[in-house]
């Protein structure tokens, strides 16, 4: 299959405007995610609405499409641009333009999830282990899995709830599993799915993959034991700096 890596990104941030272009390591955070993708994949590309974002990929010889400034969502940002590109590509990987820790088995599990002829969209999950606290946030999403690894439900709440054990042990009772924001589509999938309408458990929980799978979409979800280090504020990127250091000092 022909798989090409789409890296959604936005200067316009509420929490940090300008995102992408901040400096980590002495380069931009959008360099550091395209040459982690760009490793893996032999085609990716940054979307973009903003020129700034545009000419600063190309500077360092990446790839860059611009779309519109009115997408409600990453996923449409990525709709747009494939249909800009020339090729003709079977899987489409999402692979957010804030994840500069982006790891090479991470893309290459999503991309394993196609061998399955019955995976539709694919996205990864980690186990939490023993931590409660991060359990209970409700910014970190939780996902439950059939028997096969197909999701069943996304929530921001505990799920599922354990009967007859008392909360700060659930964790013993139950391998929660962590969702990681990484998503993979079938190229015709992803066309289908931008054109769904919001759904009532998308708007109940503010999580898009809810809309997928109340449409009857099934998401294949691969493991990791991988964490990544988002950035979604300033003190995000301070502390990625710091994980950079420790890791380029070992």
């Amino acid at each position: 299959m022909k798989f090409i890596g789409i890296i959604p990104a936005r200067y316009a941030s509420t929490r940090f405007p300008g995102k992408p272009l901040a400096t980590l390591g002495g380069m931009p955070v959008i360099e550091r995610v395209y040459k982690q993708v760009s490793a893996v994949l032999e085609h990716a590309c940054v979307a973009t609405d903003d020129e700034r974002i545009y000419n600063a990929v190309t500077a360092f010889g990446g790839n860059a499409v611009m779309t519109s400034g009115h997408h409600k969502s990453g996923t449409d940002r990525v709709e747009e641009a494939v249909s800009k590109i020339n090729g003709d590509f079977d899987v489409v990987i999402n692979i957010q333009g804030d994840e500069p820790f982006i790891q090479k088995s991470q893309i290459e599990t999503v991309c394993r999830c196609f061998d399955d002829p019955q995976t539709q969209i694919a996205t990864l999950g980690k186990y939490f282990g023993n931590d409660m606290e991060a359990i209970s946030n409700p910014n970190t999403p939780k996902i439950v899995t059939d028997t096969n690894g197909y999701a069943m439900y996304f929530s921001r709440s505990i799920i599922p709830f354990v009967r007859g054990c008392s909360k700060e042990k659930w964790h013993t009772a139950f391998p929660y599993l962590k969702h990681i924001g990484l998503y993979a589509y079938r190229r015709e999938v992803l066309a289908e799915i931008t054109q769904l309408p919001q759904s009532t458990l998308e708007v109940a929980e503010s999580l898009e993959q809810l809309r997928w799978l109340q449409n009857g979409y099934n998401i294949k979800v691969g493991l990791t034991d991988v964490e990544t280090i988002g950035i979604d504020t300033p003190e995000d990127l301070q502390r990625a700096e710091k994980f950079l250091k420790s890791i380029q000092d070992k």
